[in-house]
């Protein structure tokens, strides 16, 4: 049955503070490597959760019929398509790179679906909508420059000024995980810290050490022993002495590229998801070691946890889809 985030369902903390309504129709999409979700937005306070089904990722005739099938199921010709999705796109060809899904890399997908669905898509990767939907109906509500992180299996980031999506047309703004980044040293005392490859190509990105996988690579390079993410969290927050020494290697670490981050880009709020974000504890120590290098003094928190928990694919891609109605 399909349900709509004003219903009174559990979408976490996110806010449904009432806006200026929208009338028209925008079919949304939140697209990984397993998934297909989809949803229908008519303002950014009536986004109906429609379905969900596997993602025909080798084929890409099934993949657009996919989307074509839903798009045929409504009951009115929807203003756009707006996907949010794993990938990047360049901004200079509209090319998309994405490694989860073969039969569309390297593709011209915005213009390709278009002719298919007839149409206009919007495309965006899931971590610029997931700060999309933070800056319009999440914790970055009424901030001008919102940055947001994910803290997952790896790091990711997107940037949103004036409420606008700074990678609309592609790109890798916000993206602070990757490049050279990663101190050599890290922790009082310090140990040495190796500059691991990522898979981004380069060694020593954030990337590395800054998601669940990182957390734990480091907790073996200290300890030479293998813990689970959240079980180094957990002994953490139960006073262990060897768990409480890789996450002080790793705030450390994580700290300065994303206070360097902050500096370049304004932003005065900083919504985290992702696994690593559910943990408040950890989010209170990022904060405050963050607000101690950087520029600009914040006597609240800068780093905080997501408000929108429960498909912020979709919200993205709703409020992206709303927003091209709004202004074109």
């Amino acid at each position: 049955m399909a349900k709509s985030f004003d219903e009174g369902g559990d979408w976490g903390e996110c806010s449904t503070r009432a806006v200026r309504p929208n009338l028209r129709m925008i079919l949304c999409f939140d697209i990984g490597g397993s998934w297909i979700k989809s949803a229908v937005a008519r303002s950014a306070d009536q986004i109906e959760i429609l379905a969900k089904s596997p993602t025909p990722a080798d084929d890409f005739e099934a993949f657009a019929d996919e989307l074509k099938a839903m798009l045929d199921s409504l009951p009115e010709k929807p203003d756009c398509v707006a996907i949010s999705m794993t990938g990047v796109v360049d901004p200079d060809t509209g090319i998309i790179t994405c490694a989860n899904i073969p039969c569309i890399d390297q593709r011209y997908l915005r213009a390709d679906l278009e002719q298919r669905l007839g149409v206009p898509v919007l495309i965006a990767n899931d971590a610029d909508c997931f700060v999309l939907a933070e800056a319009g109906k999440g914790a970055g509500q009424g901030y001008r420059i919102v940055l947001g992180i994910i803290l997952g299996s790896g790091v990711g980031g997107g940037l949103v000024v004036d409420g606008r999506l700074v990678n609309a047309a592609g790109g890798f703004a916000g993206e602070w995980g990757h490049g050279p980044a990663v101190a050599a040293f890290a922790g009082d005392p310090p140990i040495a810290i190796p500059a691991y490859s990522c898979t981004c190509g380069q060694k020593g990105c954030v990337n590395t050490i800054g998601g669940a996988r990182g957390l734990e690579r480091l907790h073996t390079h200290i300890h030479a022993e293998d813990m689970s993410s959240t079980g180094i969290v957990a002994a953490w927050q139960s006073g262990d002495g060897k768990a409480a020494r890789t996450v002080e290697v790793y705030v450390d670490l994580i700290s300065s590229p994303l206070a360097l981050a902050i500096n370049i880009t304004g932003a005065s709020i900083v919504p985290a998801g992702g696994g690593l974000a559910n943990s408040r504890e950890l989010l209170r120590e990022i904060d405050q070691t963050v607000r101690r290098r950087i520029l600009r003094r914040f006597d609240r928190p800068l780093v905080v946890k997501a408000g929108c928990e429960i498909e912020p694919g979709l919200i993205g891609a709703a409020l992206m889809g709303l927003g091209r109605s709004r202004h074109g």
